[in-house]
């Protein structure tokens, strides 16, 4: 059982930067594949970012390229979301999500039944 638990949301103006935090626990924390979803009032879970195992390779969603960049800490079991420039539109409860990803260490997977387990989420709210 792998159990996830994300800070870092809250309330800020368009334009600033927000970091996301993903704390894990659990089983070997390199078997997991790990990714960002978020979602909004009325709408499907989305994904937004992802990073394998080891954090050689990366994807992020056309609508945050350039803006937002994960990362992971395998010393400290942490995943994070670096945001910038946000937007109101990026307004949502963001979710940390985690795969077991050894039979396929270097694919980024980006839909939600991809992943085994789930935080709680962390709101996000950009005023205009």
């Amino acid at each position: 059982q792998v159990q996830l638990v994300e800070s870092g949301g809250g309330l800020v103006q368009a334009g600033v930067s927000l970091r996301l935090s993903c704390a894990a626990s659990g089983r070997p924390w390199t078997n997991y594949a790990m990714a960002w979803f978020r979602q909004a009032p009325a709408k499907e879970r989305e994904f937004v970012a992802g990073i394998n195992w080891n954090g050689g390779r990366t994807d992020y969603a056309d609508f945050v390229k350039g803006r937002f960049t994960i990362s992971r800490d395998n010393s400290k079991n942490t995943v994070d979301l670096q945001m910038g420039n946000l937007k109101p539109e990026d307004t949502a409860v963001y979710f940390c999500a985690a795969r077991d990803s050894r039979a396929n260490p270097w694919t980024i997977l980006s839909n939600t039944p991809d992943y085994e387990y789930w935080g709680q989420g962390t709101q996000v709210t950009v005023s205009s």
